[in-house]
């Protein structure tokens, strides 16, 4: 199989389904970001944090293939069987945070970005989840999209800010609270 077909090069591209829309479309637009998202958790797996944490970042990084053949599909002619997301995905996050803030100190201010590659990672990774969660909800204003889809996002870039500060907690980098001037 060739990598590349040459059906791209005038700007468009297929949905599942069929349906060629051009490349700059809301739809592209959004799995393309949840795409880049994928690849920022695959950097901080590749970090020093701890066993735990990678494997669940994994299982992070499959529900993330589900969510971009989700968005991928064309509701109304895509007829290919894809991988479903559900609220146990969502829960999920939610329990390993409460797990996280268990151990952590309570916030009491704004954390900028920073501290080691680990943590900063963690935030940009948080920073791209909230934009593909941005793009997947004005995709939802026009088209279908399953609702869980943009819960597992909202819920997974405040997964992404807690663990950067697990990353730093275990590793001892002090936070650097936003003190604002005034």
């Amino acid at each position: 199989m060739k990598i590349y077909t040459k059906t791209g090069d005038k700007g468009f591209t297929s949905l599942i389904g069929g349906t060629r829309v051009p490349k700059h479309h809301i739809r592209i637009e959004s799995y393309g970001t949840v795409d880049e998202l994928n690849s920022y958790i695959g950097l901080i797996r590749d970090q020093d944090i701890a066993q735990h944490d990678i494997d669940i970042l994994k299982e992070i990084q499959d529900r993330l293939f589900t969510i971009g053949s989700s968005l991928a599909a064309d509701p109304e002619r895509s007829k290919m069987v894809i991988p479903d997301l559900d609220m146990a995905d969502v829960e999920l996050l939610e329990h390993e945070m409460d797990e996280m803030n268990k151990i952590l100190p309570e916030l009491k201010h704004f954390i900028l970005p920073g501290g080691s590659n680990a943590v900063s990672f963690c935030h940009l990774a948080r920073c791209v989840c909230r934009r593909a969660e941005r793009l997947t909800v004005q995709l939802a204003a026009d088209s279908p999209v399953d609702e869980k889809v943009t819960i597992y996002l909202n819920r997974l870039s405040d997964y992404l800010f807690t663990l950067a500060r697990k990353v730093g907690y275990e590793h001892k980098i002090p936070e650097n609270k936003w003190i604002p001037r005034v």
